[in-house]
């Protein structure tokens, strides 16, 4: 009876055609440099006002997905990451597009996006409430390490040298250390800059140091596109099935994980998407192939990032706490719509509750048609003359950074960072572990100094408590493991 009430719903014209153009709106502010899913639901606020509860909630469920979504676009036509998220496997995208690949790469993105989003929307039906216990269960110990692991992963998933990958974490992280220290709150490398006390605004940061230094490159190095580089998106879903039935345990195992990482408060799908590509070139039976355009890392971030999004809705139905901004932008909705987030809402609103998962499950569908439509259009970005497309990237990249701040400084952080980032490049150092450093850095520093306090000093109480010590265990471990490998393989080849 609930079902069919929630279905009754959710199934009606005026529902279904907000999401369709909550979704449109989604893909264009996603694929657009600075203006992301948050973005993208803060908009659509006030339009939610003047609808019922389950257009509002569902044009908000949409276009939040679609813009995680279309993050993955730019990533792999222009190497320019939508989210930090998308940055942990921009490289392999962008990579398979130079190769003629672009309809792989973007079909994989697609279709594993949706499929994660699908499986994590499962799991919030099936298990919300033991899931979001477990969250509440992690305290600053346990996110500390969480961080490390994330911030490890950047090390040894970028190719190339670890020293190198090393250095550009720790540019990353320096950076995150401008504004007012924790928990002293001092201004810290300020330089008596009153825009810079707020700290660094990362979004800014990664549009420099990746689509800025693109159109640097671009104007030092001009190169005309060869046919094979063209973005060929005539049969998108055309390996899809293929890739099903080779990568199944990297899809669940992807999935699995963004819904849990998703569901921890704080978490979302930056970090959910670096371990899971981590843990995919860990496992994989080819990880000399990451980074060279290899399909597998896609298919396992791509799900992860997106179940993520379904995950952090765990704590905020279950309890009414947001797992990440977006969510803590819908709880308001939810209260303005009647819908008081917590245990009471699965007794007094079943209807609308089931309305929501509905919604959930039809926003990751309706994400195959709208998205195929995306990339098609997306598709033909690469056949306009780069003396065309550059200035209009990098309007895009003035507007968006300005949008982030508000005021020129978005837009001088941006041309700065797409300086450091052009250098870097040249000297072969790779960008991705510099955007998880800055956007991991002050999590990083909260939750050690918070455990600092709690502990008085005693560094032993970071693994006290059960989980954190697993986790410490794993992330002590995933630094070892290889310092150990290779001690053992020199020894070997010593003694032969």
């Amino acid at each position: 009876m609930v079902l069919t009430q929630a279905l009754g719903l959710v199934l009606t014209p005026q529902v279904i055609l907000t999401m369709i153009a909550s979704g449109a709106f989604g893909l264009f502010l996603g694929a657009m440099p600075g203006l992301t899913a948050t973005m993208a639901t803060a908009l659509l606020v006030p339009i939610t006002f003047f609808m019922e509860p389950v257009p509002a909630i569902a044009a908000i469920v949409t276009a939040a997905a679609m813009a995680i979504f279309a993050g993955d676009l730019p990533a792999a036509l222009l190497r320019i990451p939508g989210t930090p998220a998308s940055a942990a496997y921009t490289e392999d995208a962008w990579r398979m597009t130079r190769s003629g690949r672009a309809a792989d790469a973007l079909g994989a993105l697609l279709v594993f996006s949706a499929i994660g989003g699908i499986l994590g929307t499962l799991v919030l039906i099936l298990a919300s409430p033991a899931l979001a216990e477990v969250a509440l269960k992690f305290s600053s110990f346990e996110y500390f390490w969480l961080v490390v692991m994330g911030l490890s992963c950047a090390i040894f998933v970028s190719p190339g040298s670890a020293l190198k990958s090393m250095l550009s974490l720790v540019v990353g992280l320096t950076a995150a250390t401008v504004g007012f220290d924790n928990p002293a709150g001092q201004p810290r490398f300020t330089f008596g800059n009153v825009d810079m006390m707020a700290g660094i605004p990362f979004i800014c940061a990664m549009i420099g140091l990746f689509a800025n230094a693109e159109v640097f490159r671009a104007i030092i190095h001009p190169t005309r596109l060869t046919r094979a580089e063209r973005a060929d998106t005539s049969r998108i879903f055309a390996r899809q099935w293929h890739n099903i039935r080779c990568y199944p345990r990297q899809m669940l195992r992807g999935s699995a994980l963004g819904t849990v990482i998703g569901a921890l408060p704080g978490a979302g799908a930056d970090i959910a998407a670096w371990i899971s590509y981590a843990i995919s070139k860990r496992f994989s039976r080819t990880p000399g192939k990451f980074g060279t355009g290899h399909v597998e890392g896609l298919i396992e971030a791509g799900s992860s990032n997106n179940a993520a999004v379904s995950g952090a809705w765990i704590p905020a139905l279950v309890f009414g706490i947001p797992g990440d901004s977006i969510t803590a932008i819908v709880i308001g909705v939810l209260y303005i719509k009647g819908m008081n987030p917590g245990p009471t809402v699965f007794l007094m609103q079943p209807q609308l509750i089931y309305a929501l998962f509905f919604v959930f499950l039809l926003a990751n569908l309706i994400m195959l048609p709208l998205g195929w439509a995306a990339i098609k259009l997306g598709g033909r970005l690469l056949s306009v003359p780069q003396n065309y497309l550059m200035p209009v990237i990098m309007l895009s990249c003035i507007v968006g950074s300005f949008a982030i701040t508000n005021s020129l400084f978005g837009v001088w952080v941006m041309l700065a960072f797409g300086v450091i980032g052009f250098a870097m490049e040249e000297c072969d150092v790779p960008i991705a572990p510099a955007i998880l450093g800055l956007v991991l850095g002050p999590m990083l520093e909260k939750n050690f100094i918070t455990s600092m306090i709690k502990a008085d000093g005693n560094l032993l109480a970071f693994f006290e408590r059960p989980i954190a010590a697993a986790l410490g265990v794993m992330a002590i471990a995933f630094w070892l493991l290889p310092l150990i490998r290779a001690i053992l393989n020199r020894r070997k080849a010593g003694a032969t």
